[in-house]
């Protein structure tokens, strides 16, 4: 246990044990527990929020080794109190999303071999898969194989790589963010490599962004692109990972992309998870966490920037 927070375990754990012990005992309302059994209790039906975030110092390096009492939350600008943290590197469930637009033609094997490097650097027990899109949008993994854990397949999954036509980005994460929702692991996150261009997709930026961040999404984006590149939009790139607390590369050589999917996979796997009890308004709240220490400055803490509370 870290300084009395609780873990995501022990939150499950003690929803179900205070469900079952009021059912077994038949506690009333009026009953009080004697004062050396009392327990730290969940109100059952929280609308538990919960953070994933990551510290860096100014050259960009991971630090790790804080506790609960290193960091504070505050949502719509008042503090609030920090109910759930972990730092395990524990599983997620993960889209690489790949342009096959015609702009990445001279650019498929760099892409692949860096999305194989991304998943050669993950946690094993990752659930993962891929998604190519241009005007079309199409998963990697068969029909009947929603996630692998297995490099050979998700090779197999990033060879089907074939660049032509338009681009329909937005269309690519919104299918992403709904196959994120067949796993059962709290932590998600996406990888886009494109030029940020969007030419032909149904769905709008806004409920696309929305989509990610109603569903507490971690999106990384990698910008490839030249200066002949008309299609490029790094600003979109940018947005998706800062309003979901990911980060946006724009690495300025194609054969650096490998360097930077290794990066990244390494901050997701030396995230912290923080948690707390969020609003059920059905309004946007916004989030910040931050160090309290002054002895951390010059450290970042990187997070989403807010979450839509359910509808009461």
């Amino acid at each position: 246990m870290f300084e009395g927070a609780l873990t995501l375990r022990m939150v499950k754990t003690a929803i179900l044990g205070c469900a079952l012990y009021r059912a077994m005992v038949g506690l009333t309302a009026g009953q009080q527990a004697k004062p050396e059994e009392e327990q730290p209790t969940i109100r059952l039906g929280v609308n538990l929020i919960l953070l994933h975030v990551s510290v860096v110092d100014r050259s960009g390096q991971f630090v790790s080794g804080f506790d609960k009492r290193d960091f504070q939350l505050f949502v719509d600008g008042a503090a609030r109190p920090i109910t759930v943290f972990e730092r395990d590197d524990a599983p997620v469930a993960a889209g690489i999303l790949v342009d096959n637009s015609a702009s990445m033609i001279r650019k498929g094997s760099e892409v692949v071999a860096a999305s194989l490097a991304f998943a050669r650097a993950s946690n094993p027990q990752d659930e993962m898969f891929v998604v190519h899109f241009s005007d079309q949008v199409r998963l990697g993994l068969p029909p009947d194989k929603p996630f692998s854990g297995s490099i050979a397949e998700l090779e197999t999954a990033l060879s089907r790589f074939a660049a032509e036509g338009a681009t329909a980005l937005y269309d690519a994460v919104a299918i992403a963010i709904g196959q994120l929702h067949k796993s059962k692991l709290e932590r998600k996150v996406l990888l886009i490599i494109s030029d940020g261009g969007d030419n032909s997709s149904r769905e709008h930026l806004a409920d696309v962004l929305r989509l990610a961040q109603e569903a507490g999404v971690i999106i990384y984006c990698i910008g490839i692109y030249d200066d002949a590149d008309r299609d490029q939009n790094p600003h979109i790139l940018t947005q998706f990972a800062q309003l979901t607390g990911g980060k946006a590369y724009f690495p300025s050589k194609l054969k650096d992309i490998t360097d930077t999917c290794v990066k990244i996979a390494a901050d997701i796997r030396q995230q912290y998870t923080l948690g707390f009890e969020g609003k059920e308004d059905g309004d946007y709240h916004s989030i910040k966490v931050t160090l309290q220490s002054q002895t951390h400055e010059g450290l970042v803490v990187r997070t989403r920037t807010g979450y839509f509370a359910p509808q009461p």
